[in-house]
């Protein structure tokens, strides 16, 4: 079967079309910011995709959305006394030594939050019985502020959701139009403020991506469309509509699983250490699989919880339209503000005169001109220089290069000490990992990460560049569950366990079954604490273990509790805070097409050779360097740097002193030395 795949970032929408024999043909375009469907669509057409191609699609629009704060009018309803818990939040402040700190605005305005006289005590009783007149008499108020859509989160509903379901009932009857985000369909876990804050992300994207898909699938017509979750997997897209929130991080976590394929298969281990690197036009995400990909349920978007799992990825400010500038302070900043896709960089001759890390590298010779997005897009040297000159003025840097040499070493520093903060500050050891960089400019700053950090290899995806697309090809169907029982791990046994997760499974067979989807995986998770502490940490439980699965579990909670925080307690007292499951249903595999040997008496010969900068010693200063191909690589070529590597998705820099061999599948594994 054809499947494609889409990725919709802030400077580029990447496309990965793969055909029944494997076949890979990879396109990209710039994103139109102003209809994101539009360069999706041109790029359907581009590529003329088969009427029964499945598609597979991440975007960025309910992180935008969120971000700018321009989701759909929406309303909170929950129990009475309990409108301000999304101002409250909790006592957690970012910016600790701020005399006058400043908080987002809420989602929803005090004005749009509606309390209901009902409640549900914390064993799950009715306390206060839910009155229908009340719910009849807030459909008026809905209709009179112009909601358009609607977020319901009770006190204790995840114990009892019957008062929820009796809202969507009664505001789905009296105002047909609604869209309903019920807190006990999406998380219902404890924690009050996280769920309704979740909720309330939900409720604000869920019109705006359900109008979207609409329109994507009535365009696309026939072809099925799938889309990616934060989590690693996909979902129908129907599905979607209604669960908008997990998709908020979508396109890093295509990201992700691509990297861990690559990994596999360009490491030759089912379950390799790697340290993602995806370096797009806009951010940088970075990520560490020990062995597997890394879900979390702790993460935060708009300064808003989000407590859907997600992929562990942390986001910074740095890509190749990130601007360079020289703070009040005289110090050099790259990034977070990025020039984006209008204007982008200064050498893609759009208006744009900032200096971008693009610009920096085209200054130092690292991207030709002439072959950047294959040649689809001619870069205007003279601008990129124009604007690192008027930069080297502003730092009394000695030249234009000089002025880009330190815009290179900025960013590469902010990467750095983000890969430090998901290794190092988790109890990692980076040197023990493999670095595996993608995105358009991840490859030209993966040997310089990678020195800095002491790794011993990186490795080169096939198609670095549209690898977030690819991961979309790759990923799962898949499904999360979560149920909160607080319990003692005393009571943990074999039958309490059987009796927790059977309607939890049934739920997933069955809603699985409904998309036609079969086959399915079920992982059994616990979140898991110390009784006393305020958070969990998520330890699967051992499949098939039978009476030994809840003393293998406390082993493992006890080991990874050491891990993370370098302590643990094995006599102290556990608890179970949250059961959860995750269902999941392979995807087909793509075996990849082999790369043709190279012919008996040939030689790998470079296309070009341009000066490229470089510093050794110190020094920085140009060197002659060789420019290959890579479409012309072949399996055991090897490269020695420096030399630059030219692809339509991406370009990559092996610095001097580093060389690179080709493997089978066409990844490239670099090595210092």
């Amino acid at each position: 079967m054809t499947v494609l795949g889409v990725d919709i970032g802030g400077t580029f929408t990447d496309f990965v079309l793969v055909d029944a024999a494997g076949r890979v043909r990879v396109h990209k375009r710039p994103t139109s910011p102003d209809d994101p469907a539009r360069a999706f669509l041109e790029g359907v057409a581009a590529l003329s995709v088969d009427a029964a191609a499945e598609v597979v699609h991440g975007s960025t629009i309910a992180t935008n959305a969120l971000l700018e704060q321009r989701g759909a009018r929406t309303a909170l309803v929950t129990t009475r006394g309990f409108a301000d818990v999304l101002e409250i939040g909790r006592q957690h402040r970012p910016d600790l030594y701020a005399l006058v700190p400043a908080k987002p605005a809420p989602l929803v305005p005090r004005a749009w939050r509606f309390e209901l006289n009902e409640r549900v005590t914390a064993a799950g009783a009715v306390l206060t019985p839910l009155d229908p007149a009340e719910v009849t008499a807030l459909t008026a108020q809905l209709q009179a502020e112009g909601i358009e859509s609607v977020a319901v989160c009770l006190l204790f509903s995840f114990l009892r959701p019957a008062h929820e379901q009796a809202v969507r009932a009664g505001l789905a009857e009296a105002a047909p139009g609604l869209s309903l985000s019920l807190s006990s369909d999406l998380l219902p876990e404890y924690r009050e403020y996280e769920r309704t804050a979740t909720t309330v992300i939900n409720a604000y994207v869920a019109p705006l991506i359900d109008r979207y898909l609409a329109r994507l699938e009535a365009s696309l017509g026939a072809r099925p469309l799938r889309i990616m979750q934060s989590n690693g997997g996909t979902l129908a897209a129907g599905r979607a509509r209604a669960q908008a929130a997990r998709l908020a991080l979508s396109g890093p976590a295509g990201g992700v699983v691509g990297a861990f394929a690559a990994a596999r298969q360009g490491l030759g281990a089912e379950a390799p250490q790697v340290i993602t690197f995806d370096m797009g036009g806009t951010s940088t995400d970075v990520a560490l699989c020990p062995g597997r990909l890394p879900l979390t349920t702790e993460g935060e978007i708009a300064g808003l919880p989000l407590r859907l799992p997600h992929m562990d990825v942390h986001t910074l400010g740095a890509g190749g339209g990130s601007l360079a500038r020289v703070d009040s302070g005289g110090a050099l900043q790259v990034g977070p503000h990025s020039a984006g896709a209008v204007p982008g960089p200064a050498c893609y001759g759009r208006g744009g005169t900032q200096p971008t890390l693009t610009d920096a590298h085209l200054v130092l010779g690292r991207l030709d001109p002439a072959r950047f997005l294959g040649g689809g897009l001619a870069l205007n040297e003279a601008a990129a220089r124009r604007a690192l000159t008027d930069l080297a003025r502003d730092l009394n840097a000695a030249s234009p290069e000089a002025a880009a040499w330190d815009v290179l070493r900025v960013a590469d520093a902010a990467v750095e000490r983000a890969v430090r903060r998901i290794s190092i500050e988790r109890g990692h050891d980076p040197r023990a990992f493999t670095l595996v960089a993608f995105g358009g400019a991840g490859p030209l700053h993966a040997c310089g990460l990678a020195a800095q950090l002491g790794l011993a290899q990186v490795l080169l995806p096939r198609a670095p560049g549209v690898l977030s697309a690819l991961g979309m090809v790759l990923a799962d169907r898949v499904k999360d569950y979560s149920l909160t029982v607080l319990r003692p791990a005393a009571a943990l046994s074999a039958a309490a366990l059987e009796a927790w997760f059977a309607p939890l499974e049934a739920r997933a067979r069955a809603e699985l079954a409904a998309e036609g989807v079969t086959g399915l995986t079920l992982e059994r998770l616990l979140d898991t604490r110390y009784q006393g502490q305020s958070f969990e940490l998520s330890v699967p439980l051992p499949p098939n273990a039978g009476d030994d699965a809840a003393a293998l579990w406390l082993a493992a909670f006890h080991a990874l509790h050491a891990q993370r925080y370098g302590h643990s307690h094995p006599g102290a007292p556990v608890e179970v805070v949250t059961l959860r499951l995750r269902a999941a249903a392979p995807a087909a595999r793509v075996a990849f097409e082999p790369l043709p040997a190279r012919p008996l008496g040939q030689a790998l010969t470079p296309a070009a050779e341009r000066a490229a900068w470089f510093e050794q010693a110190g020094r920085l200063a140009a060197r002659p360097t060789p420019v290959y191909d890579r479409a012309a690589l072949c399996p055991g070529d090897v490269l020695a740097g420096p030399a630059l590597l030219t692809q339509l998705d991406a370009t990559t820099v092996l610095p001097p002193g580093w060389s690179g061999r080709v493997d089978a599948h066409g990844h490239v594994r670099l090595t210092p030395g």
